[in-house]
């Protein structure tokens, strides 16, 4: 799914208005009623719902809003601020709508004392301001947001937390937005949802479909996407009948020190669930008995050292590489790595310690082979890159440094966002609070690792493997809940989240 900005989405309307067409007006009524079946069916039938309308069109999708719950026979209060601010067309043309409806209340107080109470039952729809919203909001309507935040138990936005800006919110102190427990986007999620920052605000967001002219988003770029199962179906690929193991290349991974030794079985586990055809684990030389006996499927290579990864095998049998996960950072692991990152020239994963050596000597990022996908979480991601004011600037300096060494960089978090050498980012749709365990990430670079070691291209690799690593783990919290969940619980789903995909791919 293609992720747009504001402006683009208000050019979207506009293509949908003149090339239908329609008015605006019943773009707007089709907005409503997808909002309005998403309300009746989500509370129950005896539920009053309390609207605060604006004065601009997101208001107008409040009143359209109002007018059709109260023909689904649902108790309906408007409440329209007074805040001085002209009213557009379509909100005028609701307007007159619904105050020929005399059963609907409409209230227009001018004041914060005079605002409307919410009963502990009601739902209050925040419908003040939309997504085109560029400076904090202030006064009267700062007030009318307090009062909201204060007093309301379950609040659903209408497009956008009113107070929220779409995508960049480095200059909003965020004093006054709406705390949502819902919003109800439409078409297309905002940018803006993707960071953990604003989730505060957003609470859980749904997309209401508003018809949008369907050739207007397919020839609209953007570099930014919400990568879906739709999308993940597209990129699992099937088995051959006369494919053999060797068809499916062979894995290295290079993991595990001294008390360590749980990371590098993961990550080789997870290889061989992706679907490697053979994996082998380079291991410090006391650990040989604890893969054997944890994963028999997995081929040992013994290094020198008893404690750390000490010395590189040969790599030439490799397909792909795999390197960090509880490694440690030792000066012989360093030296061994340096020597990993010159001999190597293709795409290879690195997470963990050997994101923490490339941090440690900046230098080393020259060395990286192109394509190569780091998976750094927040801090890992600080330690290499440097601090950032705000998720949005981020985001862009992710963009950049992708660009720059041409690189995949998948920033692990809630949407896990993966950017690519060509400054395309795909948020993704899939995990849970669960899998923020010990462990976790582990076994993403072990599938990753698998499905590089098979020849998918890396973007693909990182996409597919971000996916299957979260459906893996939605999965396995079905059945231990969030709480309780493990990275073993992940890798011992990664079978049934494939076979999932295999089944809705084929048919």
């Amino acid at each position: 799914m293609k992720v747009f900005t504001v402006q683009q989405i208000r050019e979207l309307d506009a293509f949908t208005i003149a090339r239908e067409p329609v008015a605006s007006v019943d773009l707007m009524e089709r907005a409503a009623a997808g909002c309005t079946l998403w309300l009746t069916r989500h509370f129950p039938p005896e539920t009053s719902f309390l609207i605060f309308s604006g004065a601009g069109n997101n208001g107008g999708d409040g009143l359209a809003i109002a007018r059709q719950l109260f023909n689904r026979g649902c108790r309906v209060t408007v409440c329209i601020p007074e805040m001085g601010l002209k009213h557009s067309g379509d909100f005028e043309a609701n307007f007159e709508r619904l105050k020929g409806i005399p059963r609907i209340e409409i209230l227009q107080p001018s004041r914060a004392e005079d605002l409307p109470m919410p009963g502990n039952s009601t739902v209050v729809i925040d419908a003040l301001f939309g997504s085109g919203l560029s400076r904090p909001l202030s006064g009267f309507a700062a007030q009318v947001v307090d009062h909201i935040n204060r007093h309301s138990t379950c609040t659903v936005a209408i497009d956008i937390p009113s107070g929220l800006f779409g995508e960049d919110n480095g200059n909003n102190p965020g004093e006054a937005i709406i705390r949502a427990c819902h919003t109800l986007s439409f078409q297309f999620p905002k940018l803006a949802f993707f960071f953990a920052e604003n989730y505060e605000f957003t609470g859980k967001w749904h997309i209401i479909p508003i018809g949008l002219h369907e050739d207007a988003i397919r020839n609209t770029d953007t570099p930014y996407f919400f990568q879906t199962e739709a999308d993940a179906m597209t990129w699992v690929r099937p088995r051959g009948t006369f494919s053999h193991k060797g068809t499916y290349g062979h894995a290295l991974i290079i993991a595990g020190s001294h008390g360590m030794m749980g990371a590098a079985v993961l990550a080789a586990r997870s290889a061989a669930r992706a679907g490697a055809g053979l994996v082998t684990a380079h291991l410090p030389a006391s650990s040989e008995m604890i893969m054997q006996v944890s994963a028999p499927e997995v081929i040992i290579s013994i290094d020198p050292s008893k404690e750390v990864f000490s010395r590189l095998p040969e790599t030439g049998k490799y397909t792909a590489v795999g390197i960090g996960p509880g490694l440690g950072t030792r000066k012989e692991t360093k030296e061994a790595f340096v020597s990993l990152l010159s001999a190597w020239r293709r795409p290879m994963v690195l997470d963990a310690d050997a994101l923490n050596m490339l941090a440690a000597d900046a230098s080393l990022l020259e060395l990286v082979p192109e394509n190569s996908i780091l998976t750094p979480h927040p801090r890992e991601f600080a330690r290499l890159f440097g601090l950032w004011e705000n998720p949005w600037e981020r985001l862009q300096k992710a963009r950049e440094i992708a660009s720059r060494y041409r690189i995949i960089l998948v920033m692990k978090g809630a949407y896990t966002a993966i950017v690519c050498p060509d400054q395309t980012v795909w948020f993704n749709s899939t995990g849970n609070p669960g899998m923020a365990t010990g462990g976790s990430g582990d076994v993403l670079t072990g599938i990753i690792a698998g499905l590089l070691a098979q020849g998918y291209p890396p973007p693909d690799a990182a996409r597919l493997g971000v996916f299957v690593h979260g459906l893996a783990g939605d999965l396995a919290a079905r059945k231990t809940g969030q709480h309780a969940l493990i990275a073993g619980d992940i890798a011992n789903h990664l079978g049934e989240a494939f076979l999932l995909l295999e089944k809705k791919s084929s048919q």
